[in-house]
């Protein structure tokens, strides 16, 4: 999946493109490489421009076809580039960062490589590119500047990611990003608070904290509590609605995290945990530090501390050596969990992972029918649980670009706390993202929740200021995508049944 900033020449000005591809520490960079090619000079021009003066690809390498997918669009744009006297071409992220020159080799049109390190490196290699007109590869081996303190253009007025740690120190047998990212390294407790405190004061209600491995923070300065301490802190900002965070381990998922959790109002009841196998066999396989036993006891300790918790999950089907009974207990542990969503992934094969060289290749049409086993039993539950819904009173927060129906249905979208997507009325009165409305949950799909009686209560807030703020100040440009797609798999049955594309799926 994809989000995509585009442009066109404006006025002499030369304009930029960004296509992201992966998990959502891409997107977050994607907004950092935006914001440093607009504070470079640099315009983004209206959807649909035929092709851009910069167009930048942030990779992801941890799926199979992700090589095949960039020298697919790069030679796509090879023809425009010969076509555009001046037009460069920029790669960048994990894929940069593992194939170096070869990506120069395969498609020499290719001005600058970058890496997952040094993204605030990029408007001088571009510069640099254009003047000794020849190629640009920079891959540090270490990072230069940690993401956040690089300008960004944010996607969204009322929701902002918030970085607290990159790196990984995991040694997961499947995962290649460790290499990539490089070790754990994370910010200063204060630097992120003044940063969502900024972020508030701009008009945002909604902060997503993110790490490779998020709840493992604190192993970079030394304090095992130091995940539990910062979720305290966020619920002490005054103006923070929402706090979620994604991506945790069950390894550091500890009851100090619960706690804090439970006990802080602006932490909403929401968790993606990682389960990859149900198999205690297939996860020491993975190297994975935790088994059924403990994974099932996290969901239950979460459940008593939260009773109305959404819990979602990702899961690998057809790892090296998967057997049936393997599977059979990955299925268990799904029964007896009872995620509202899980994100299923058909093992893809990477280049440079142990997995790769392990003996037990699974036939690929064993894993397409484990596979589509485990998104019908999910499916079954999905809708199990959203069933459970029906009744309720929520407030949701508005959101924009997420009802893709929503115009010809007359309705609204937004989440709720548990960050379900709910579809509802649209109340007489102007109602703007950023705002919160309450509803009635009236019917339950597998994926969604509707509410088809009139909107209870409609609150205006400082986020909603700041989108209609935004919007005001775009009067007269080039339109503007409506949002950021996260990078995502999809959830349910696909159509047909491929291997689901991917964010990072190494937590």
């Amino acid at each position: 999946m994809s989000s995509i900033d585009r442009s066109q020449s404006v006025g002499g000005t030369r304009t930029y493109e960004v296509r992201t591809y992966g998990c959502q520490m891409n997107v977050h960079d994607s907004e950092r490489l935006a914001g440093l090619l607009e504070d470079a000079g640099y315009v983004r021009a209206p959807e649909g421009a035929d092709a851009a003066d910069v167009v930048v690809f942030n990779t992801c390498a941890v799926r199979e076809n992700a090589d095949n997918k960039l020298y697919g669009n790069l030679g796509h744009l090879a023809p425009k580039k010969a076509a555009r006297p001046g037009m460069q071409i920029a790669v960048g992220g994990c894929l940069a960062q593992k194939d170096r020159d070869t990506i120069v080799k395969k498609a020499p049109w290719v001005d600058v490589v970058f890496g997952t390190h040094n993204i605030g490196k990029l408007p001088v290699l571009l510069e640099r590119a254009r003047v000794q007109e020849e190629a640009q590869v920079e891959i540090a081996e270490s990072l230069e500047a940690f993401p956040s303190t690089l300008p960004t253009r944010r996607e969204s007025a009322y929701a902002a990611w918030v970085s607290i740690s990159v790196g990984c120190n995991n040694t997961c047998t499947f995962c290649i990003v460790p290499a990539l990212r490089g070790k754990e390294k994370d910010r200063r407790p204060g630097d992120i608070l003044a940063e969502i405190e900024a972020l508030v004061a701009e008009g945002v209600s909604e902060i997503t904290l993110l790490g490779q491995n998020v709840n493992a923070y604190g192993s970079d300065i030394g304090d095992r509590e130091a995940f539990s301490k910062l979720l305290r802190a966020c619920g002490k900002i005054e103006g923070l609605e929402r706090v979620r965070f994604t991506s945790p381990h069950p390894r550091d998922f500890t009851d100090d995290v619960i706690a804090a959790m439970a006990e802080t109002p602006n932490v909403m009841p929401q968790l993606h945990m990682p389960l990859q196998s149900g198999s205690d066999t297939v996860l020491k396989a993975m190297r994975r530090s935790y088994r059924q036993e403990r994974y099932l006891g996290i969901i239950e300790k979460v459940r008593a501390a939260i009773p109305h918790a959404a819990i979602s999950t990702d899961i690998i089907v057809g790892f090296p050596g998967e057997t049936d009974e393997d599977f059979e207990q990955t299925l268990h542990v799904v029964r007896e969990a009872r995620f509202a969503q899980a994100f299923t992934f058909q093992y893809s094969k990477r280049p440079g992972t142990p997995a790769a060289e392990m003996d037990g290749q699974i036939p690929k049409k064993v894993v397409q029918e484990r596979y589509e086993r485990l998104v019908a039993l999910q499916e079954e539950i999905s809708w199990e649980e959203n069933k459970k819904q029906v009744g309720r009173t929520l407030e949701l927060m508005v959101a924009e670009g997420e009802g893709r129906k929503d115009d010809s249905t007359h309705r609204l979208s937004g989440r709720a706390p548990d960050n379900r997507l709910v579809h509802f009325t649209k109340p007489d009165q102007e109602v703007r993202p950023g705002d919160v409305v309450t509803v009635e949950i009236t019917y339950a799909a597998p994926h969604h929740l509707l509410a088809e009686g009139p909107v209870l209560d409609v609150r205006r807030t400082r986020a909603g200021d700041a989108w209609e703020k935004r919007n005001a100040e775009k009067a007269g440009k080039p339109a503007q995508p409506a949002g950021v797609l996260l990078g995502l798999p999809k959830i349910g049955v696909p159509e047909p049944l491929p291997v689901a594309a991917s964010g990072c799926g190494c937590d």
